[in-house]
């Protein structure tokens, strides 16, 4: 089913995967410690190996992903995490990476619609990860994993968000890479559009309802065009 493009008025965008390279950062920090028994890789470089490993590991992660939730864990899991934030232990000497033309997209949607964070990371990390970016002045509101009390793929966050910039759930767009950000639009109603630059694959995405499928996040301006 193609995007009604006339019904929506607002944007949520998930962080991981979406607008942060999370592939790309956990591919590097792999590779750092496969440095170790480099002498093992074709060419001593680890790089390659790093890749295909954390690839493969995609979908199964994706299945486990709202395990949290369905334990009722993931509102502590979150502020076990933000306590690891406030005292450095999450910090890395390797910086969070963002998307290629994630930061222009932005600035070109900002003004024209409101638009929203819908993560399941932890307060903390999420806003680090805005603030490197300065990306913060883009969004009207950020979800996280302790806004509400269930988070994706329960509709939840994005009810959520779509209270807090005064539109209806139904007049949202959901943007994510993973089965748990399309599950969760679908679930408030919203309309959804699946991004292959993170952790989905392109079939399960179609399976879990996606209206959309795009290369990355910033081929969205291809749907709303350049202002």
């Amino acid at each position: 089913m193609p995007i009604d493009r006339p019904r929506i008025r607002a944007l949520c965008f998930d962080l991981d995967g979406t607008l942060s390279d999370t592939d790309d950062l956990f591919v590097l920090k792999l590779a750092r410690w496969l440095k170790i028994v480099r002498l093992a890789f074709p060419q001593r470089d680890p790089l390659p190996i790093a890749r295909y490993l954390v690839m493969r590991t995609e979908t199964p992660g994706n299945v486990l992903h709202g395990l949290p939730d369905r334990l009722g864990i993931d509102g502590w899991m979150a502020r076990m995490g933000d306590q690891f934030y406030r005292l450095g232990l999450g910090r890395s000497p390797q910086p969070f990476l963002i998307i290629p033309g994630v930061a222009e997209m932005l600035a070109h949607l900002h003004g024209r619609l409101p638009l929203s964070v819908v993560s399941a990371r932890g307060q903390r990390s999420a806003q680090w990860f805005l603030e490197q970016f300065d990306l913060s002045r883009f969004f009207h509101c950020v979800a996280t994993a302790q806004t509400c009390r269930y988070t994706k793929p329960y509709p939840d966050p994005v009810l959520w968000a779509a209270e807090q910039m005064g539109v209806p759930p139904e007049a949202c767009l959901m943007i994510g890479d993973t089965t748990v950000d399309i599950l969760a639009g679908k679930a408030a109603g919203a309309q959804t559009v699946g991004v292959l630059c993170g952790f989905g694959e392109e079939d399960e995405l179609r399976r879990a309802g996606a209206d959309l499928i795009l290369p990355a996040t910033p081929h969205l301006l291809d749907v709303f065009g350049q202002p």
